[in-house]
């Protein structure tokens, strides 16, 4: 679909580059050319990540291990990443967490975990590769990927739906503010596409095909190559008028009504708390990688 070449010599950084669909796309982006920085907060997942990458296209990964949520290691990252030589053209904000539990259940450190990566944290790094941006007097486009409950809201999923929310207000707003300094904001709101780890807190038990596919006006859920179509388009040059917008990949998945967690309301007590042990298993699984 695209040329050979078509981001090379664009510095891109992805948050949560190592895993889910900030690797993809981090993927579809080196194939064409782009030099890329993966941030999170597993090391030994991004450098797993980055040397898979690089073994199969070839080019130049580097990683950064960062918490997001501390805006001073943030701040120190961007400058480590300009210091490294010189600006970023783009900054994908990919990095989030999520899970499904019923809102009278949740504790405030839950929906703290949640707000703090999704909302604060990618807001921290927006603002740090900005202000590098205008006081550089360079152009950027920076990408965020949501989620269609933006537009619907969803039960079940409160602490994301409001973050991310957040996050198309900043996306909007920002593309008025920064506009001038030649600074493009856009999103993307994915629907269901094959991510395990997202599956495990989202999907407990069940596949993403199981729900995914049975709800969708097409059918199916997400080929994870039409994602990487779309993010590459945005980043590319070509489209420089196109700021401010947040596009839905899912099928029209949330036009009929099918993108929410509303069929959640006939499970039990029961059901809950069997959900809840799977998503403490993943959970500390990823910590025990993190360790």
């Amino acid at each position: 679909m695209f040329r050979p070449g078509l981001l090379k010599g664009k510095r891109i950084l992805v948050t949560g580059g190592g895993t889910g669909l900030g690797r993809e796309i981090a993927d579809k982006y080196l194939e064409l050319g782009a030099d890329l920085y993966l941030c999170g907060r597993r090391k030994p997942v991004l450098d797993e990540a980055a040397a898979a990458l690089v073994a199969r296209h070839g080019g130049s990964v580097r990683t950064r291990a960062v918490d997001i949520r501390d805006p001073a290691a943030v701040d120190a990252m961007i400058q480590s990443i300009w210091d490294d030589g010189g600006p970023l053209a783009g900054l994908v904000n990919n990095a989030a967490g999520n899970f499904i539990a019923r809102t009278e259940d949740l504790s405030p450190r839950g929906f703290d975990a949640i707000a703090n990566i999704v909302l604060h944290g990618t807001f921290y790094v927006t603002q740090a590769v900005g202000k590098h941006w205008i006081a550089g007097g360079h152009k950027g486009s920076i990408l965020s990927i949501l989620v269609t409950w933006i537009w619907t809201g969803s039960p079940y999923v409160v602490p994301s739906a409001m973050s991310k929310a957040g996050l198309a207000v900043m996306t909007e707003s920002l593309a008025v503010e920064w506009g001038r300094h030649g600074i493009r904001l856009n999103a993307i709101a994915p629907g269901p596409f094959p991510v395990a780890s997202t599956a495990a807190r989202l999907n407990p038990g069940r596949t993403m095909d199981e729900r995914g596919a049975a709800q969708n006006p097409m059918g199916r859920i997400g080929e994870m190559h039409e994602l990487q179509h779309l993010a590459a388009f945005l980043m590319a040059d070509g489209c420089d008028w196109l700021t401010g917008q947040t596009i839905a990949i899912d099928g029209a998945g949330h036009l009929a009504g099918t993108g929410t967690f509303y069929d959640l309301r006939a499970w039990t007590d029961e059901d809950w708390k069997r959900a809840r042990e799977r998503i403490d298993a993943q959970n500390r699984k990823d910590k025990a990688e993190r360790a």
